[in-house]
């Protein structure tokens, strides 16, 4: 599972963190090839936002991910690669059309969301509260899918 947007500091990493947390409690980490990236390569390297690592810890989960971007390997490793909002689905589906052997089934986080809240809003330029909106959002959908594809 990877999970992608545009800048891999704010929302994917809260993701990336959650559904490794959710994988590790119910036994299933092994079974998952779990990261995330970015369309953009503005924050390579950069830890994740500060806001959303003080929100995960608030809920018990640490992350030491690294920004980076999405690279045409990425498509033919993971079997699934979810992202945040249309533009970044728009970004994904023209990179994946470059590669010759995609196997990637590329789709918005947000279609897993049991309240169907379908686009995962970037915080960044929000408050410490858009930020549990995220984690929430992340939260319902990583569980749905984790359901889902266990």
């Amino acid at each position: 599972m990877y999970v992608c947007v545009y800048g891999n500091i704010c929302r994917s990493p809260i993701a990336e963190a959650v559904f490794r947390k959710m994988a590790t409690d119910n036994g299933a980490v092994d079974k998952w090839v779990i990261d995330s990236g970015a369309t953009s390569d503005w924050n390579t390297g950069s830890s994740p936002d500060a806001r959303g690592l003080a929100c995960l810890r608030k809920h018990g989960i640490e992350t030491d991910h690294r920004a980076r971007q999405v690279t045409k390997d990425d498509f033919m490793t993971f079997d699934h690669i979810l992202c945040m909002d249309e533009s970044n689905l728009r970004d994904l589906n023209k990179k994946a059309s470059s590669v010759k052997n995609s196997k990637a089934k590329i789709e918005l986080l947000g279609s897993y969301d049991p309240e169907k809240q379908l686009i995962i809003q970037d915080p960044y330029y929000g408050s410490d509260k858009d930020f549990e909106t995220v984690y929430e959002q992340c939260v319902r959908c990583c569980k749905a899918f984790l359901e889902q594809h266990s």
